[in-house]
């Protein structure tokens, strides 16, 4: 029987796997904290040991270049994909729909997946997938129903699409500008108007798009 993955060994698992398949070697600590924004490599240790302990993963010793992926067929259908999908398309977490619109609560279901090509991502930064709501990113082509490939960071560059939590409670995709001492989220959309948050955090910048057509 196949032992259960939590949020955290899921997104390390699925991040290993994603860097395996762009460089051809798996990242070292200070990349994987990096890349699920951990300060410390003391998690990351404690995450492989349980994916090693789970049966995913074995450690190659004296090469910190080198996790072997076991139970690969498994580990696809775990994380919603076929054997033939790994390789040039990967599976990423589904985390729920961000609002283009009026700022809306996402939901969180573990379980939900999504096939992206591999080179939508860099392979730096965890990466998942959200669908869109509503029609404020509509001028700069993102519309209600298309699915948007973040990676995670905390920090963003003027102009950047970002997925934010405004004070401290709804999350929206929207651009983001700062100007002085005041951030600004602004809608691509002429009859809409921006978002002076009092508060701000940054969970991921918009890297890549996926429209499915028919769907709908």
């Amino acid at each position: 029987m196949t032992a259960v993955l939590y949020r955290r060994e899921r997104e390390l698992l699925n991040y290993v796997i994603q860097f395996q398949e762009q460089h051809g070697y798996s990242p070292i600590l200070r990349e994987m904290a990096d890349a699920m924004n951990r300060n410390s490599v003391s998690t990351i240790h404690a995450l492989i040991r349980s994916l090693v302990d789970k049966g995913y993963i074995q450690k190659v010793e004296g090469n910190s270049r080198t996790l072997k992926i076991l139970k690969r067929d498994n580990i696809g259908i775990l994380l919603g994909a076929t054997p033939k999908a790994i390789g040039p398309t990967m599976t990423l977490p589904l985390m729920g729909y961000i609002a283009a619109g009026k700022p809306l609560e996402p939901y969180t279901d573990p379980e939900a997946t999504f096939a992206v090509a591999s080179d939508m991502i860099s392979g730096k930064k965890t990466s998942y997938v959200l669908q869109v709501k509503g029609s404020s990113m509509i001028e700069d082509g993102i519309l209600d129903g298309d699915f948007v490939v973040i990676e995670k960071t905390e920090t963003a560059k003027n102009g950047d699409i970002v997925v934010a939590l405004v004070d401290d409670s709804l999350a929206t995709l929207k651009k983001y500008y700062k100007e002085g001492d005041r951030v600004i989220l602004k809608p691509a959309n002429s009859q809409m108007d921006p978002i002076y948050p009092n508060e701000l955090r940054i969970q991921g910048i918009v890297v890549s798009l996926v429209r499915r057509f028919g769907m709908y």
